[in-house]
């Protein structure tokens, strides 16, 4: 359920709702949740045309916390071939992946990608102290748990191709990719989008970074324990980096400043890495999902264009 609004005499709700194959619609009911008619149709012709790929859940655990995840399959799926695939991050941490339409999901596995997505450590609706244990550990059991759901999605779905993978995600999605490229090369493209990629400039930047920085790093302030803010930056790892790196960020983005971007993209320019850095002026950190609609689709054509040539998207 995207937003409610009830009826004057509260015995009628109105709604609008999606699910992961259809994009959100208007609905009413009765108070009690009885008596549910669609009463719009918008997507309808839009739907009867396009190949959509439903997820398909499971769960698995690690270190005590249950995680889950989801996998779907490309748009004309053949099986015993297999496929390249993206592993897409959310932002937050605090957020989560839920039962609703994902237009980038549908993008990238009509465009001949499967895709793995999970809620790791640190999101929302699964209790307070799932919520917290990513809390002054960001980088750390965040990172295993998405490995994992790597690992297990592997294991379940043959038509994975373990050497195509690709990974994706934006602001703390943005941190988690940056962080994998920095701690792994199993990956063979990434794009990290308006990321947190320095933990100590971004809390006398951000909007929101000399509060929310001080929390997810634990309660110290930079001067307090600077070693803390390095350690968990993936700046600090820059030189690992082998992977080819997309770069996204907007201009007028507040809550991630695109210095966080630039900081980046110039290491592994003096690094002689190969990194492309994409910068959308007149955007900010809801880009993606409000943007201007041509900035949309050409921020789709820059990650759809980079992981074709990095991932050889024809399937094996």
């Amino acid at each position: 359920m995207n937003g409610f609004s009830a009826s004057a005499d509260g015995r009628l709700l109105s709604f609008a709702a999606s699910s992961p194959v259809a994009p959100a619609e208007v609905f009413v009911c009765r108070a009690d949740g009885h008596e549910e008619r669609q009463l719009t149709q918008l997507n309808k012709a839009w739907t009867e045309e396009v190949a959509l790929s439903s997820p398909e859940r499971f769960r698995f655990t690690r270190a005590g916390l249950e995680i889950d995840c989801w996998v779907m399959r490309p748009a004309g799926f053949v099986p015993g071939r297999r496929y390249p695939t993206l592993l897409c991050i959310h932002g937050g941490p605090h957020a989560q992946y839920g039962h609703v339409f994902f237009d980038e999901f549908q993008v990238y596995a009509g465009a001949g990608y499967a895709v793995i997505f999970a809620n790791p450590r640190g999101g929302q609706g699964y209790g307070e102290a799932f919520a917290e244990a990513v809390v002054g550990d960001w980088g750390g059991g965040d990172y295993a748990d998405v490995m994992a759901a790597v690992d297990e999605a592997l294991r379940r779905h043959p038509f994975i191709d373990p050497d195509r993978l690709g990974v994706l995600g934006g602001s703390y999605g943005g941190f988690l990719t940056s962080w994998i490229v920095g701690h792994t090369d199993r990956f063979k493209a990434a794009c990290s989008e308006r990321a947190v990629n320095c933990q100590y400039t971004m809390f006398g930047t951000s909007d929101i970074g000399h509060s929310f920085n001080v929390v997810e790093m634990g309660g110290p302030l930079p001067w307090e324990d600077l070693a803390r803010y390095i350690e968990r930056s993936p700046l600090t790892y820059a030189k690992n980096i082998v992977t080819p790196l997309l770069i996204i960020h907007s201009e007028d983005d507040l809550r991630c400043p695109i210095e966080q971007a630039e900081q980046l993209f110039v290491a592994l320019k003096k690094l002689r890495r190969e990194v492309r850095f994409v910068r959308f002026p007149g955007e900010n950190h809801e880009m993606s999902r409000s943007g201007k609609p041509r900035h949309r689709l050409e921020r789709f054509r820059h990650i759809l264009e980079w992981f074709d040539a990095h991932l050889e998207k024809a399937p094996s």
